[in-house]
């Protein structure tokens, strides 16, 4: 019978490699555990780099201006300066506040993505644009007359100084500029002052009227530069676009309103002081 010859020297052949494990997929990235203290502290920090610095110069302007010789009616508080004599130079000095006034705004966003939130929660987003437009309109409509009714009391009895909202140059970028500033306004004070502020707040364990109300007073505070009328306007605008935000959530059409209150004033200031006599004004 014949037999297999058989050649121990070579090598048996090797099993089929086993098939590669699935390489491992990479944790979706988990939001940040909120702790009270750490959060405290994180409120505190963001209204430091943005509005408490705001809040001292105006409590030390209006402190100036009660003990100045002249009395608060006559005293001037503005609000867009120029920098520098040269156009260009003061165009760099423009763009600069301008592009450094919004890091604040990222700081808190970023914040609140780390905790798990995002612009949404706020509703500072593009969902309902139309919507967001025609309240924001109807708002500033409402609170920009209200806010003049209040201004232009207050110089009439003596608890406001005269506000100049520009003094910038009359140069081919004073519009661009101003237009940017009341963006600029609009997106900080009410994601900060409202979104921000208010959702954290309600993290802590504050009541709604508690957090609404600090949120409104910090308002005022902020503009006591303007003296006592306004104080107390901005504290009622403060309250209005508070209740707002905590019955509907979103922050966007209190952006859209306070940029178009910010953008009449500061426009319409460029045009109208020194040629009408019922707006004060050099």
């Amino acid at each position: 019978m014949a037999t297999v010859e058989e050649h121990p020297g070579e090598p048996e052949p090797a099993p089929p490699a086993a098939p590669a494990p699935p390489a491992p997929r990479t944790p979706p990235p988990t939001a940040v555990p909120l702790d009270r203290r750490l959060l405290g502290w994180e409120v505190w920090l963001v209204l430091l780099l943005s509005l408490l610095g705001p809040t001292v110069s105006a409590v030390i302007s209006l402190a100036g201006a009660l003990t100045a010789p002249e009395g608060l009616a006559e005293q001037e508080a503005n609000l867009i300066v120029s920098y520098a004599e040269r156009p260009w130079l003061d165009l760099a000095y423009q763009l600069r506040v301008l592009a450094f006034g919004f890091v604040p705004v990222l700081l808190a966003l970023y914040l609140l993505r780390r905790g798990g939130g995002s612009a949404r929660s706020i509703g500072f987003d593009l969902r309902r644009p139309g919507r967001d437009l025609a309240v924001g309109a109807l708002a500033a409509a409402l609170v920009g007359t209200g806010g003049l009714a209040v201004y232009l009391a207050a110089q009439a009895t003596g608890l406001g100084v005269t506000v100049v909202p520009s003094t910038l140059q009359q140069a081919w970028w004073q519009l661009p500029v101003l237009l940017g500033q009341a963006v600029k306004n609009g997106v900080l004070e009410e994601v900060i002052v409202v979104g921000y502020l208010l959702l954290r707040l309600d993290q802590l364990g504050w009541s709604p009227a508690r957090a609404v109300a600090a949120s409104a007073l910090l308002r005022g505070c902020y503009h006591l530069y303007q003296g006592f009328g306004m104080f107390f306007g901005n504290i009622v605008m403060g309250l209005a676009f508070g209740w707002f935000y905590h019955r509907y959530g979103r922050v966007m059409p209190l952006v859209v309103a306070h940029t178009l209150i910010d953008a009449v004033a500061f426009v319409g200031s460029a045009y109208l002081i020194g040629r009408v006599d019922w707006l004060p004004g050099a």
